[in-house]
C-alpha cells in the first residue's frame, strides 16, 4: 500500500516514536510542580519549547503549544479580535485560507464583525496587491496560509506582511503546509502549525505570538501556556512533536530536491497519459510533496476507490467525494474544474517505484470510471449538428461528473454558433461548465436561475 495523503497526515516519524517512548517514562509529572518529577518534566516542556521555537523562527516564549492545529488558529483569531477591538472588528483573508480560518470568520461575522475575502488567480494564489488593498483603518487582524494545504501553491507571505506592518494590521500565517519544510519568512505577528503534519503524534499544535501583537486570550484561562492555553497538556507527545520537527528540518533540504523531482513527474505524465485532465496550482511557487489535477468526466470518490482498491491512498477536493455536495472551496476560488478531482501529496521518504507504479495504472483507472459513467470516448464530438432550434440539456437532480458528461454528449447535435441550455442543480456545475468550455474550446455564455435549478448556457465554437 502507497500512502500519498500526507498533506492531511504524515505518518509517525522514527525519531518522533522514540521520545514519545522516552518522555512517557520521563514526562509524565506536572511541569507545574516544584518537586523533582515536576522539574524534570518541566525541563523536557522547555526543551521542546526552544525546538520548536527555532524551527519557528521566534522566541521560546512566544510559542505555545495547543491540542491542535485548528485551536491554535482559532486561539489566534479570537484573541488578536478582541485585543484589538477598539481598532475596528475587520477581518481581511485568503478564499483559499483552511476551513479552520474560515470557520472562525464566519463565526466572527456573525457576532458582528465584518469579513472581507481576497480572491486568488487560477493557480490559487494570492496577489499581495490584493490584500493590501483589503486593510482599512478598522482592520483588526489579517490572515493569510503560506501555502495552500490543496494545490500546494505558495504565498507571497512576506509581501503580505510587509503590507500589514505599513498598515499596522498584525498578520496571521497559516503554517501547517509549510513548516516541515523551512521557517516561513517576513514580519508575521502570529503562526500556527500542526504536529501531524510533520510526523509528530496527532493532538498537538503550536502558536506563536510575536512580541508586540496585542492578544487578549478569550474563554476562562489559568496559568499554563502564559495563559493561552489552559488545563494539563499532553507533554509526550509535546516533547515528540518537537523532536520530529527538528528532525525533519535536518531531512528537508535533500528530501524536498528528491521530492519535487517525483511531483514534476508526476504533473507531466498525468497530462501526458490521461485525456482531458487539469494539472491545477503554480506550476513553480509551490510545496515540494504536493500535486493535483482534476479528470473531466469522472466522479471523485468513484476514482479514489478504484485507486485504494490498487493500493494508493490519496485525497480529493471533489464535491463528489464530499458529504455537503459541493465542491472545495479552493477550487471554486480558483475557478478550476473541480470532478474527478484527486490530491497527490508524498511522505518523506516516498520511493519512485511507487510513484512510477501509480503513474502506471492511473490511465486505466481513469478509463474504467469514464466508462462505467458513460463518458464519451473523443475529446471532440463529431455527430452532425441537428436544427433544432432550442438544444436543453435537462440535468436537474444528477450529481457531478453527470451534467457535464450530458453536455459533452449532445454538443455535436449543436450547430456551430448556436448555443445549449444544461439544466442543473448540482454546486459543482458553477464550476464545471466553464472550466469544460475551457478545456472543449467552446464559449461559456453564462448563468441565469432556473427554476429549482440554474441554466447554463454554452455556444460551440468548434
Amino acid at each position: 500500500m502507497s500512502y500519498f495523503d500526507a498533506a492531511s497526515a504524515v505518518p509517525l516519524h522514527p525519531v518522533a516514536r522514540e521520545a514519545l517512548l522516552a518522555s512517557l517514562d520521563e514526562g509524565w509529572a506536572d511541569p507545574a510542580r516544584p518537586y523533582r518529577e515536576g522539574r524534570r518534566a518541566r525541563l523536557l516542556l522547555d526543551a521542546a519549547r526552544e525546538a520548536a521555537a527555532e524551527a519557528v523562527g521566534c522566541r521560546p516564549d512566544e510559542l505555545v503549544f495547543t491540542p491542535s492545529g485548528t485551536q491554535a488558529v482559532h486561539s489566534a483569531m479570537s484573541g488578536t479580535l478582541a485585543a484589538r477591538r477598539r481598532v475596528g472588528r475587520h477581518l481581511v483573508h485568503s478564499a483559499v485560507e483552511h476551513s479552520s480560518v474560515l470557520h472562525a470568520a464566519a463565526a466572527h461575522e456573525a457576532a458582528g464583525g465584518t469579513v472581507t475575502e481576497v480572491g486568488v488567480d487560477r493557480t490559487g494564489r494570492v496577489a499581495a496587491g490584493d490584500l493590501a488593498a483589503a486593510l482599512r483603518p478598522d482592520t483588526a487582524l489579517a490572515a493569510l496560509q503560506s501555502a495552500n494545504h490543496e494545490v500546494g501553491t505558495e504565498q507571497p507571505v512576506e509581501e503580505a506582511a510587509a503590507a500589514c506592518r505599513e498598515a499596522d494590521v498584525p498578520l496571521l500565517v497559516d503554517a501547517a503546509q509549510s513548516l516541515p519544510w523551512g521557517p516561513v519568512g517576513g514580519a508575521w505577528s502570529l503562526l500556527t502549525a500542526s504536529a501531524h503534519k510533520w510526523g509528530g503524534p496527532p493532538g498537538v499544535g503550536l502558536l506563536a505570538v510575536r512580541k508586540g501583537t496585542r492578544f487578549a486570550p478569550q474563554g476562562p484561562q489559568d496559568e499554563r501556556e502564559s495563559g493561552r492555553v489552559p488545563g494539563f497538556g499532553n507533554l509526550p507527545a509535546v516533547v515528540a512533536a518537537a523532536a520530529s520537527l527538528r528532525a525533519v528540518r535536518a531531512e528537508a533540504a535533500a528530501e524536498a530536491v528528491r521530492l519535487r523531482e517525483l511531483v514534476d513527474r508526476v504533473r507531466t505524465r498525468v497530462a501526458e497519459t490521461v485525456p482531458d485532465t487539469e494539472v491545477v496550482g503554480d506550476p513553480v511557487r509551490r510545496l515540494p510533496h504536493l500535486v493535483t489535477f482534476s479528470c473531466l468526466y469522472v466522479d471523485g470518490e468513484t476514482l479514489l476507490h478504484a485507486l485504494d482498491r490498487a493500493g494508493f491512498s490519496v485525497s480529493s477536493g471533489s464535491s463528489c467525494t464530499s458529504s455537503t455536495l459541493t465542491p472545495s472551496h479552493v477550487l471554486r476560488a480558483m475557478g478550476v474544474l473541480s470532478e474527478g478531482n484527486v490530491r497527490v501529496s508524498l511522505p518523506p521518504g516516498t520511493a519512485e517505484a511507487d510513484v512510477d507504479r501509480f503513474l502506471d495504472m492511473l490511465p486505466e483507472a481513469v478509463r474504467s470510471v469514464r466508462e462505467q459513467l458513460g463518458a464519451p470516448a473523443a475529446a471532440r464530438p463529431e455527430a452532425t449538428p441537428s436544427p433544432a432550434a432550442e438544444h436543453v440539456v435537462d440535468a436537474l437532480g444528477k450529481r457531478c461528473p453527470v451534467p457535464v458528461i450530458e453536455l459533452a454528449k449532445v454538443i455535436g447535435d449543436v450547430p456551430v454558433g448556436a448555443t445549449l441550455t444544461v439544466l442543473a442543480d448540482d454546486e459543482a456545475a458553477r464550476l464545471d461548465i466553464p472550466a469544460w468550455c475551457g478545456m472543449r474550446g467552446q464559449e461559456y455564455v453564462g448563468e441565469r436561475a432556473a427554476g429549482q435549478g440554474t441554466a447554463y448556457v454554452v455556444r460551440r465554437l468548434v
